[in-house]
């Protein structure tokens, strides 16, 4: 077998990055952020929309000024809100609505407008759809009306030619001219706006994988969240990962650099380099530190006994009940065990409740927790007319009562991938020249 030539590892490398840089940034203009890397996309645009097409069910738009992949959605509770860049603050309805209205003005809107304009000719569209949004002369509004506007500009959909969309959060609101790009206004949204009849409805559509079916929204699973627990998947889907995960394991690895990390529970994806990941745990900050010092005492009480793996007989454990009371509990202590000697921020010591629901939020986003409840396994979130079950009856992995909860109850779970993050401490000899305890990451069961 002979060796690939300079050439073909520098051409993989260079769709490798392109593909990379797509997945974490859907939306890449010729003269935004990744101008640099936009050349590339171009070069290998053919390549680039044929693998997407082929790998996840994903339609690439390449033109002169920018590219535009157009991913699909994961179902209920997968999503990730917008935020707004200043505080880290997610978009409430309220915003994705001036966002939407902007949208539909600027689709047929002229090259130029005045700010002014902009926002006389949202408000007609609210009134046309129904959309109360008389109240923009509140400061609370104004600056929710300027976060949408802000998004646009970050997309490229505008461009502040004179002044700057912020003037419109001005108690004298000011004035600016935009200049507009129909064609990137056009393809910002990717889900299927017409045939749903509403907001739950579209999240539903937008995950159906079409032709693909479970080959599909598996792959799509595997590279958007940080991990994969088999009750996050359906009878057909299980048995199609069960039976391709080393060869899907290579084609990943090839495609956009990630390792494959299978485990009896799951799988997840590990990019290495750390950049596709939106989500950071380690992380900076006072909700990051918190929930990793909390999913750490989480692990260490509540580690099952006797996990095993169901193709040699033993117990699959995907997660197991968080008791109640334990987590404010838990918070509790390491606000005193750390926040109050440390650097987290008085807001969140002042608020626990909020300061907990921030922690959790992202130990949800992480996969490392969840709310008690159905799962996809169950046929929670699975589209309609979707076909999630095996062929001819053959068997697959059982993960029914996987994570030990009790059906009618609420609650939290916590999750297998948690145990990536218990620390283990490791003791040095007394003799040894720099005795020191060195915590490290235990790996996933």
């Amino acid at each position: 077998m002979s060796l690939p030539s300079a050439h073909d590892v520098a051409l993989a490398a260079e769709r490798r990055t392109a593909a990379r840089l797509l997945l974490a940034h859907p939306l890449v203009t010729s003269t935004g952020p990744h101008s640099d890397t936009f050349p590339l996309i171009r070069r290998h645009a053919d390549w680039l929309a044929q693998r997407f097409q082929q790998v996840f069910g994903y339609r690439l738009l390449v033109e002169a000024s920018y590219a535009r992949l157009f991913k699909a959605g994961l179902g209920p509770g997968s999503g990730h809100p917008l935020e707004r860049p200043s505080t880290g603050t997610p978009f409430t309805p309220r915003t994705y609505a001036y966002l939407a209205l902007a949208l539909s003005v600027l689709v047929t809107a002229p090259e130029q407008l005045l700010l002014s304009r902009l926002v006389a000719d949202l408000r007609a569209a609210a009134v046309d759809a129904g959309i109360d949004v008389t109240d923009t002369g509140r400061q609370a509004e104004r600056r929710t009306l300027a976060a949408a506007l802000r998004q646009l500009v970050d997309w490229g959909v505008l461009v502040e030619t004179e002044g700057q969309v912020a003037a419109v959060a001005e108690e004298r609101a000011g004035e600016a001219l935009l200049t507009v790009d129909r064609d990137i206004a056009r393809a910002v949204v990717a889900g299927p706006l017409t045939q749903s009849r509403d907001g739950a409805d579209l999240v539903r559509r937008a995950a159906d994988p079409g032709f693909g079916g479970p080959r599909t929204y598996v792959r799509r699973r595997l590279v958007e969240t940080p991990v994969v627990h088999l009750d996050d998947l359906t009878d057909a889907e299980r048995e199609w990962l069960r039976t391709r995960q080393r060869r899907e394991a290579q084609a990943f690895s090839e495609l956009l650099g990630l390792e494959a990390e299978i485990r009896a529970e799951g799988i997840a994806l590990i990019d290495t380099d750390d950049e596709l990941t939106d989500l950071r745990l380690p992380g900076t900050g006072t909700v990051a530190q918190a929930a990793l010092l909390l999913v750490e005492r989480l692990v260490e009480r509540l580690r099952p006994e006797d996990p095993g793996h169901p193709a040699v007989g033993g117990r699959l454990v995907i997660g197991v009940p968080v008791p109640d009371g334990l987590l404010p509990g838990l918070l509790d202590e390491l606000i005193e065990e750390y926040g109050r000697r440390g650097t987290w921020q008085r807001g969140h010591l002042e608020d626990r409740d909020g300061f907990l629901a921030a922690v959790l939020d992202l130990l949800v986003r992480m996969r490392l927790i969840a709310p008690a409840g159905p799962v996809r396994a169950d046929g929670h979130g699975v589209p309609e007319e979707y076909d999630g079950t095996t062929a001819d009856g053959r068997s697959v992995t059982d993960v029914s009562g996987a994570r030990g909860q009790d059906p009618a109850g609420g609650g939290w779970i916590l999750l297998a991938a948690a145990a990536r993050y218990a620390t283990t401490v490791a003791l040095t000899p007394r003799t040894a020249p720099s005795p020191t305890d060195d915590p490290g990451k235990e790996p996933p069961r």
